[in-house]
């Protein structure tokens, strides 16, 4: 078990320019689709975290040949339908909701049985989301309540493996991707009506000449798939993670005469709420040097302190592209002037943790009124907010998100933190503290 990190001093101001770690949403799928590809795909600045790593350990368990060195991946696939393994393996997905509900879409025509497990977290999370759908195409599925451990076996052949139509409800981009990509291997088009959200697997399903159609209206995005179309290999280098990046948006933004430029970030419009959000906050954040890539969009982010931050009645449209930012938007919304609302966002206790609890809790633990119910928050702002007293942190379901907004709470806004289970960050961002540290911080262990 890995000792608490004590901070008892505020960060210093700072004049930076970083790098974050790579996109692990983009990480994750490029591995699952470099595995139904014919050749070998080669990825660069991939996120060596461990929902990553998990992702391609389940790969080698299915018979998928694998090589990472540092943050460099190969990936040799074989075609779609061509994992080879014995009858009852297991799956350990550990943390990752995108590797658990993404893979299962890979393996509805598998004709052996596989069993997958997760991590305590994972395994209070409910799956029937993609479970019912999946059912559909044919799988079948044994499961307690409708989470891990999960033992799934395919269709008894591919013949019988039909499209679906499908209607995707609560912008759930895992839901949504999981049925996408079984869609590759259905005779037919698959048809799903989907609600906002991040449009990843749609771009990469675009940029590998998968046939798909896109029709957008202000809500919902219909998608048609056609499947049985070979993969070609996928070379790529994984931009920058934008959820990653603003925590240091946010250190930026509450910290004294600083500045920061981060490089290279995904910018993707379906995942930048968080930016939307904290402008209309008065965070000072430009963005420059745009360009394409592969269908996604990358830029750099500038950052400046905000001596003024004001109050948002956010409009419940940006949840889904902020879905990953909230807790670090609520310490924003702490430190501003007037009552911020945010509402329609049961989904946040969906995570890793019941975040919106857990934002709840940590602000009033901060001294910050707020009032909450199943799914909204009102959060009473205090600008001249100073913590004095001793604030420990613990027993949060080890979620990564929950300890780096804790950790960013503690430099800007003071006291001492006393912030239990340093290891979570290894789920998505693992060098969190290392860039923490380039900023000249007073952070110990």
């Amino acid at each position: 078990m890995s000792k608490p990190i004590i901070i008892n001093k505020k960060i210093s101001s700072f004049n930076k320019k970083i790098s974050i770690d790579g996109d692990k949403s983009l990480s994750i799928r490029w591995a699952l689709l470099a595995s139904q590809a014919i050749g070998k795909s080669k990825a660069h600045d991939i996120l060596k975290s461990e929902d990553v790593l998990n992702t391609l350990n389940c790969l080698k368990k299915l018979g998928v040949k694998v090589k990472l060195k540092d943050r460099y991946c190969e990936i040799i696939g074989k075609g779609l339908n061509t994992y080879t393994y014995k009858n009852n393996i297991t799956l350990n997905v550990g943390n990752s909701g995108t590797l658990g509900r993404l893979i299962l879409g890979l393996l509805v025509h598998s004709k052996k049985k596989i069993r997958l497990i997760g991590d305590k977290s994972l395994s209070k999370r409910d799956f029937s989301r993609v479970l019912q759908p999946l059912t559909k195409f044919g799988a079948r599925f044994q499961s307690t309540a409708n989470t891990l451990p999960i033992s799934i076996t395919g269709s008894n052949s591919l013949e019988s493996i039909k499209p679906v139509k499908y209607f995707e409800y609560r912008g759930s981009a895992q839901c949504k991707s999981s049925v996408m990509l079984a869609a590759l291997n259905t005779n037919g088009e698959t048809i799903i009506k989907a609600k906002k959200s991040r449009n990843h697997t749609e771009l990469l399903f675009k940029h590998l000449k998968v046939p798909i159609k896109i029709k957008k209206t202000k809500k919902f995005d219909f998608i048609k798939i056609k499947g049985k179309k070979e993969i070609s290999p996928l070379n790529y280098k994984v931009p920058a993670d934008i959820s990653s990046s603003a925590f240091f948006i946010v250190l930026t933004a509450l910290s004294n005469n600083s500045k920061l430029i981060i490089k290279n970030v995904n910018i993707n419009p379906s995942r930048i709420g968080v930016i939307t959000i904290l402008k209309k906050m008065g965070v000072k954040i430009l963005i420059k040097n745009k360009k394409n890539y592969k269908g996604e969009k990358i830029a750099d982010i500038f950052v400046k302190s905000s001596k003024i931050l004001n109050a948002i009645n956010c409009p419940s449209s940006l949840n889904s592209s902020a879905i990953d930012e909230f807790l670090i938007i609520f310490l924003v919304a702490a430190k501003a002037v007037g009552i911020s609302y945010f509402k329609d966002l049961s989904e946040l206790n969906e995570k890793e943790s019941p975040r919106l609890i857990w934002g709840s809790k940590i602000l009033n633990m901060m001294g910050i009124k707020t009032q909450l119910t199943n799914d909204s928050i009102k959060i009473y702002g205090n600008p001249k907010l100073q913590i004095k007293e001793l604030i420990k942190i613990k027993n949060y379901l080890k979620d990564h998100r929950v300890f780096m907004m804790c950790t960013i709470a503690a430099l800007t806004c003071g006291g001492k933190w006393e912030i239990h289970d340093p290891d979570s960050i290894k789920t998505s961002f693992p060098s969190f503290l290392k860039v923490i540290k380039q900023l000249n911080t007073n952070e110990k262990k």
